[in-house]
């Protein structure tokens, strides 16, 4: 993997006619961790879809590296080097783990598969097992195990803890604090979990109504409590 800057400039996008985001504008250097927190509704997902190429785009650029990629097809943009894991998962529920892996090669030889398992060391002891078979933190791995395969540059996670218990938790955000700092990719992170996400981002964006209304470090918003809750309404964990 590859470190690669991504850049946003002036970016409106949506769904048909409808604008969820409104004049975006950001840049996530190369190796970075941006956590892209907000109350629900307020954009997040539909930010993820458009730099995929997934939403309609009324205005605005996406730069990936050296390429600018805002008329490229999904498919160009994940050759590219841009990789998706969306809320949803979306792994194949009759095949097993490893047909599910292998789908996310590439091209690449089958020997690649080891290093899906050298991530998530779980999806090697169930490896025969069908999708459908598997616990939801089990299938979350499994989806960003399948989009790491293809070596992305850019990964973009959307709610990767959404639903699932702390110990999952804890061992996902292990893995990709691991893999940011072994690989150097470039990580865009949505996520509920505001204290988790604090803890992993280098940056932080925060979006109100499709439109930038905070940025800065994480530590600003991890001692300030009272900007926590009015930027995304609900506070950190107490500890």
């Amino acid at each position: 993997m590859r470190a690669t800057e991504l850049e946003v400039e002036g970016l409106s996008s949506g769904y048909g006619p409808v604008r969820i985001i409104e004049d975006l504008t950001f840049r996530v250097p190369a190796g970075e961790r941006l956590a892209v927190l907000g109350r629900n509704g307020m954009g997040k997902t539909t930010l993820l879809a458009t730099l995929m190429g997934l939403c309609r785009r009324h205005g605005g650029e996406i730069r990936l590296g050296d390429a600018t990629i805002t008329q490229h097809r999904t498919t160009a943009r994940a050759r590219l080097g841009l990789g998706y894991v969306p809320q949803t998962r979306d792994i194949f529920g009759s095949l097993t783990v490893e047909e599910n892996l292998r789908a996310g090669l590439k091209g690449r030889p089958h020997s690649a598969l080891e290093e899906a398992y050298e991530q998530f060391p779980r999806l090697k002891e169930r490896r025969r097992n069908l999708g459908q078979q598997m616990s939801g933190g089990e299938q979350q791995m499994l989806s960003m195990a399948r989009t790491l395969l293809g070596q992305p540059s850019v990964l973009l996670l959307d709610e990767p803890l959404e639903g699932l218990a702390p110990v999952i938790c804890d061992e996902i955000m292990e893995r990709l604090t691991i893999l940011a700092a072994t690989t150097g990719i470039t990580i865009i992170l949505v996520e509920q979990q505001i204290e988790r996400a604090l803890a992993f981002a280098s940056d932080v964006l925060v979006l109100e109504r499709g439109r930038k209304s905070w940025s800065g470090p994480p530590s600003a918003l991890r001692s300030d409590r009272a900007l926590v809750d009015r930027l995304i309404g609900v506070g950190l964990d107490r500890q």
